[in-house]
Parts: structure tokens; sequence; C-alpha cells
């Protein structure tokens, strides 16, 4: 195996110099820089990553803690944040909590253990003293989707201007009551959201119900069962929203069994929009969050609060953005 020596040997150069060229440590002429780099690909020489971290501190690693992928939107945050932090020269370290407070408690304890510089979380909204602890202890965090902490950065969506925007959209389409599919209150977006639909039903007098089941929030089982839930207290629902589009989907399922045409007798409509709702038979209307630009910019946070000289880490950043519709068949 080549080492530093055997190319400083070939370049003609001190191993100082192949150091500080490889490394970008200080200025080296580019022609002697050249050399360098032609030296140690001719001899296939791979700088020992886990001697640089050491050195310099770092292992150019960001831990994303989220529920899922399968079927939610983090899946496409973690592309925008999986090539932020490639362009930036870090890798990606991912933990699956499924909503478990003590599975989460469980990947932060590892990441923070060493494996990771900094941390972007689509928490529980469970964990808040373990999160500033982790904080306090100079390791970056930023919260994605869900901002649970507000002393903690975030880069989320504005859920009550969404759930708002929804109510209006169907009020326009001659709907009067409507249900909402919602989650936990512990959930920033649920609560948020729910709020929105609550205060534009308000406003126009719409008459609006809500449901919550005793399954796991974000999977087609929870919204085909807050569905039937709600046709049947409401059967002349003509309306029902639905948190995330795998609830829609499970609302949808729940309608046509009964019977009921979309979106002639009754429209279905998501909040937070997956690119699976467009592909369905009835493609589903929704709200969409700018998912890959979200996870750009959280990865872009954590990594400038990570590489920032010590003592001068930025204050608190909040991101939100605005979600925008786009009408499809079920409505």
């Amino acid at each position: 195996m080549a080492t530093l020596k055997d190319v400083a040997r070939l370049a003609c150069v001190d191993v100082s110099t192949v150091s500080r060229a490889l490394n970008n440590t200080s200025y080296v002429h580019p022609d002697t820089k050249a050399r360098i780099y032609a030296a140690a690909k001719e001899l296939g020489y791979h700088p020992n990553v886990m001697a640089q971290a050491l050195r310099q501190g770092r292992r150019h690693v960001i831990g994303v803690v989220v529920p899922r992928l399968h079927l939610a939107i983090f899946s496409e945050i973690l592309q925008g944040i999986e090539r932020e932090a490639g362009q930036l020269g870090y890798s990606t370290l991912i933990c699956f909590t499924e909503d478990d407070p003590k599975a989460e408690k469980d990947c932060l304890n590892r990441l923070r253990g060493g494996f990771a510089d900094g941390i972007i979380i689509a928490g529980t909204g469970r964990n808040g003293r373990m999160l500033r602890d982790i904080q306090a202890s100079g390791i970056p965090l930023v919260q994605v989707v869900r901002r649970q902490e507000a002393q903690i950065s975030s880069v989320v969506a504005d859920y009550r201007e969404c759930g708002a925007d929804a109510v209006r959209f169907l009020y326009n389409k001659g709907c009067r009551r409507l249900g909402l599919i919602s989650g936990s209150s512990h959930l920033a977006p649920y609560r948020e959201r729910h709020e929105g639909v609550r205060r534009a039903a308000k406003e126009l007098e719409m008459e609006a119900f809500y449901s919550e089941c005793d399954r796991p929030v974000n999977t087609f089982e929870y919204g085909y069962d807050c569905a039937n839930q709600l046709l049947d207290e409401h059967p002349d629902l003509d309306a029902i929203l639905a948190a995330v589009d795998v609830q829609g989907l499970g609302a949808i399922r729940a309608v046509t069994e009964r019977g009921l045409r979309i979106p002639k007798q009754i429209k279905v409509m998501s909040l937070t929009g997956h690119e699976v709702g467009a592909m369905l038979q009835t493609a589903m209307t929704s709200m969409e969050m700018p998912s890959r630009l979200m996870g750009q910019k959280a990865a872009r946070m954590v990594i400038e609060e990570v590489e920032a000289p010590g003592g001068q880490r930025p204050a608190p950043q909040h991101l939100s953005f605005t979600m925008q519709l786009e009408e499809r068949e079920s409505t």
C-alpha cells in the first residue's frame, strides 16, 4: 500500500508539501500540486480518512433522523440533503425512528457518541431536553419538517396557511362539510394544519370534523380507518382532507368501497403531497412542499454551523416555505 512518503518521493517534494496539497491546508503552487496528484494517482494512494478526521476533529458525516422513507415526504427531503451534503464534501448516516421516542433517543445517542459532526432531525417532540443537551455539547442541530424547539434552527413549511388554503379551495369547489384526518398534537405539522383548517372553516362558516385513530399515523391503514370513522359519523361529508398522501390513499379506498364517486360526490385532498399522489388512477389533489429544496437548505445550514470557527456559530435560523396547490382528479 502506497504511503505519503512514496508519493513525495515520486513527485520529488517533501512529505509536508504532499500533506498540504492533498489536504488543502495551505498554498501549494499549482504545478507542484498537479505533480503530486499525478503521483498519488499513479501509486493508487488513498488517504487515511479516519486519521484525517481525528486530526481535524471532523468526520464529514451528517446524521439524519427521520420517521421513515417509504411513501413519505422524507424520501424527497433526504435526496436534497444527500445532494447538498455530497457537494460540500459530507456523507450522510440515516436513522429511522417510526416516530417511536425511544428509538429516536437511541439514534441520537449513537450519533452524538462520535458518528456525526451535525444532525438533521424530524423529531417526535418527545426528546426536547436531549436535543437541547446535544446542542449545548457543541454538535450542530437543524430541525426539518417539524419545528419543536425554538432555540434550534429549522426548515419547515407554513402548515397553518396550508390548511387554510386547502379549505378555501374546497369551499370554492362547492364543499360545505369536510372531514380532516389529523395526527398527534405533539407534532407541529399536524397541530398547525389543524389550526389552519379550523380557522378557515370558521371564517367560511363551513362544518369541519376531525378524526384520529389508534394506529401509526403516516400509514395507509390510518387513513382508511379515520376516513371510515368520519363517514360513519357524518355520512353527508362532501370532502376529506388527509394530512399526508399515504393517509389519502387509505381515504380513497374507504370512500370507493362505500360506492361514493370521487370527485362528484366527495372530494379527497392531501395536505402534504408526495410524488405517488400524481400516479394514482384517480390522481390526488395536494398541497406540495418544496421538499428537495428544504433538504438542501437543512444540509447547508448544519454544515455551515459545523464549519464555523469556534465561538462564531450562527444564531438559530428558522426558514418557512410556502406550499403550492396541485389540482388533480380527486377534486
